[in-house]
């Protein structure tokens, strides 16, 4: 693995792994991001994401999806065929591939403001060998719904240079005791009602909670709603640029996030999040910098301890 593959594997896996510790909904209820393939042999991996869903169609439709995901397209087919979904009808044309292209297509052609077809209608393309139609479906597919995880999975696809995903906000404080033994769909429900009822600090973490089901925009408008209501307070501040996060223009995180570190040079979460964020960016030297700034802010406090991790983690590579 490259210097650069291995940064960005800690970046992801670090990430999740703060933003789990901090709020604790749960990613056992989601399929695996898709991986840009080398080649066009074998099959387009499927992504299906479906939140926190419990119901029996999502139940059966992960566990098709993971099936497919297996090689075993012949029994996914088999559980996609009994349901009428959108979400169903795209594992069903692709459990057919190479044959299910068409139907793909006219999944695509028949849905275009559908995330989910026209991010795996994409997949197929490249599959296919056509890059530069599949970059236009995952380019349709982030501009319908940009609110989903398909979106955020279509952005992965057309800047595969960054670490997958988006930096997730990492509240200061902890999240009420007990979060973590409600079901996903309970603990959704609960701090969504703690937004209502529980000032800024409950929107951050609904915030954070929706940031790690991939609806961004829904995050940043509770972000946002928290730094209105406390417009002193740096956290919500630091929470609604981090949530800006774009990689076809980073400046929209990176125009709040230096005049906030100017302006509160010793707030632990700005320092944290710079440096979090300049992970993601491929700047190691400068991300270091502010880690150790933030570690050094407080090292026993749950940002300094998340800080001290990314650290002991990178300690083995060497700047580009």
């Amino acid at each position: 693995m490259t210097s650069r593959a291995r940064l960005y594997a800690i970046v992801a896996a670090c990430a999740v792994a703060a933003a789990g510790l901090t709020v604790g909904i749960t990613l056992a209820t989601r399929t695996p991001t898709p991986k840009r393939p080398a080649g066009q042999a074998g099959s387009p991996p499927l992504a299906l994401d479906l939140g926190v869903r419990t119901d029996p169609e999502a139940v059966a439709l992960r566990r098709a999806a993971n099936l497919y995901n297996a090689g075993k397209k012949g029994q996914a087919a088999r559980i996609f065929a009994r349901y009428g979904s959108v979400d169903a009808q795209v594992g069903s044309a692709l459990a057919g591939w190479p044959g299910g292209f068409a139907r793909l297509a006219a999944l695509a052609r028949d849905h275009p403001r559908s995330a989910v077809t026209q991010l795996h209608y994409g997949l197929g393309l490249y599959w296919r060998g056509d890059v530069p139609a599949a970059k236009a479906a995952w380019r349709a597919a982030r501009n319908a719904q940009p609110d989903t995880p398909y979106a955020l999975r279509s952005e992965d696809l057309l800047f595969p240079n960054f670490p997958r995903g988006l930096p997730t906000f990492v509240p200061s404080f902890r999240a009420p005791a007990g979060l973590d033994r409600l079901s996903p769909p309970k603990q959704l429900a609960y701090l969504e009602g703690l937004a209502r009822t529980g000032g800024e600090r409950g929107r951050l973490l609904y915030g954070v909670a929706l940031q790690r089901l991939g609806r961004r925009i829904s995050a940043l408008r509770e972000f946002e709603a928290a730094a209105a209501q406390a417009p002193n307070d740096p956290e919500p501040q630091v929470a609604a640029a981090v949530a800006r996060f774009d990689k076809g223009d980073p400046s929209r995180t990176f125009s709040r996030l230096g005049p906030l570190a100017r302006r509160y040079p010793k707030s632990q979460s700005v320092r944290f999040h710079l440096g979090l964020c300049l992970l993601w960016l491929g700047n190691l030297s400068q991300a270091r910098q502010e880690l150790r700034r933030a570690r050094d802010l407080g090292p026993r406090t749950q940002l300094g301890v998340e800080a001290a991790k990314f650290l002991d983690q990178l300690a083995g590579i060497k700047p580009r």
